[in-house]
């Protein structure tokens, strides 16, 4: 039997979907490299069809009109543009993770007879305005949105009956007191970031923080968190200082040397410390403040080591693959926006095809069981938390160009899940669902 490269493309990849090892270890690679073969095909794919029946996977082809629909909903907000002109803008962020998502789900589906579809509206109209008539009929959504935007969306009665699925924000106030039943968020909160960086530090026993922070609302959401963390992992922050915006301090050549001139005087008379927390999500002065504090000391937080879902750099437990992937098909670095559009792509499409179902209703639930759990090139399966409806997640702690450490860090316990020691666990949570 002849077959193209093109379907040994898609055999290879629904092979990697179904028997992905939840640790990512070396009996996968050696699968990978040793089974691929048109010698063994034939065995391949009798064994994906055997897990398929061994899952309870509906093998059963729908009318020809019955995909699976999945719509990405965003805006396209002003982005901070980076300091540094060496770092291009990433065109169509959040969207092309989306895209490959897609396209891993139907590798699966299509050898069970089902396809998925992605509806995406991605233009400067009202969010809210384009999710009345987009979730008629229409109950899995990827939300690519601010704070605003997601809980006006998710308040809609149209959404009553959806499943949105978070893939920007990390405010913790979404998973706490505004905390929403279709609202599942893919992207780690503020609090998830800090802990990951604070228990990083107490592993290496730097213990006295000084906090530079911004004045927009976000950085004061993470740098509450970074105070919340300090108070959990016996971190010290001994002195906080907030960094005023002046015009002229991002690309003219002035505004190097105001630069040169402002941060060491802002961080100069300071009490002894061991870190520089930086807190600066609108990009106005992070980049800036390596080499340029009072002191000599190392930089984290949003620039320095940053916690984050995800990083060009990364490559541990196969994560190279779904890199040189996304490469090759949008021509550039993937990033955490991508990642986690591409994560909530995915965890909708596992979830249909286990099913057999699209409907959210069947698939809320079942998210949320002890059966479900997605793989995500981390190497553990990931579940929700069914208290605020947050993906658990190892974080990444990268600098700019390579992987330093991966937390929950070792030696950090929990009864049930480690990576529930970052962030908010169920007895702190002030999230009421009426699950």
């Amino acid at each position: 039997m002849w077959i193209t490269s093109h379907a040994r493309e898609q055999i290879h990849s629904a092979c990697r979907t179904y028997l992905r090892m939840p640790d990512g270890g070396p009996r996968r690679s050696r699968l990978m490299t040793s089974v691929f073969t048109f010698k063994y095909l034939p065995l391949v794919l009798i064994g994906i069809f055997a897990l398929s029946s061994a899952s309870n996977l509906s093998t059963s082809a729908p009318a020809a009109n019955a995909a699976f629909r999945i719509v990405y909903l965003s805006k396209q907000y002003s982005e901070p543009l980076p300091l540094s002109q060496a770092e291009k803008i990433p065109l169509n962020n959040g969207i092309q993770g989306a895209r490959i998502g897609l396209i891993d789900d139907n590798v699966a589906a299509h050898l069970l007879g089902r396809e998925f579809e992605l509806v995406a509206a991605v233009d400067q109209s009202d969010p809210v305005i384009k999710a009345r008539s987009m979730l008629s009929g229409n109950t899995l959504v990827i939300a690519d949105l601010e704070a605003s935007d997601l809980l006006a969306v998710a308040d809609l009665p149209e959404a009553r009956n959806a499943m949105i699925l978070d893939a920007r924000t990390s405010n913790d106030s979404l998973r706490q007191e505004q905390c929403r039943e279709n609202v599942f968020h893919i992207a780690p909160s503020w609090s998830m970031r800090a802990d990951a960086l604070a228990q990083y530090l107490f592993w290496k026993h730097w213990r006295e923080w000084v906090l530079v922070r911004g004045n927009n609302p976000a950085d004061v959401g993470f740098a509450n968190a970074i105070k919340r963390a300090a108070a959990r992992f016996r971190g010290h922050i001994v002195a906080e200082r907030v960094y005023e915006v002046e015009a002229g301090s991002r690309h003219a050549s002035a505004g190097r040397q105001l630069v040169q001139q402002r941060l060491p005087f802002l961080t100069a008379g300071l009490p002894d410390h061991d870190v520089v927390f930086v807190v600066d999500t609108g990009e106005t002065f992070g980049d800036y403040l390596p080499y340029n504090t009072s002191n000599a000391r190392p930089v984290v937080g949003t620039h320095g080591l940053a916690a984050v879902a995800w990083h060009p750099s990364f490559a541990e437990y196969s994560a190279s693959n779904l890199q040189n992937r996304f490469e090759r098909r949008v021509g550039r670095d993937m990033t955490e926006r991508d990642y986690t559009a591409w994560l909530g792509v995915r965890v909708l499409g596992e979830a249909a095809i286990r099913t057999a179902s699209a409907d959210a209703h069947v698939l809320y639930p079942y998210v949320l069981s002890d059966q479900f759990a997605i793989a995500g090139y981390k190497g553990i399966g990931m579940t929700f938390r069914h208290w605020d409806l947050q993906l658990r997640q190892p974080i990444l702690l990268s600098g700019p160009r390579t992987l330093v450490s991966i937390s929950p860090q070792d030696g950090f316990i929990h009864p049930r899940f480690s990576t529930d020691t970052l962030g908010f666990d169920e007895a702190e949570t002030k999230c009421r669902l009426a699950l």
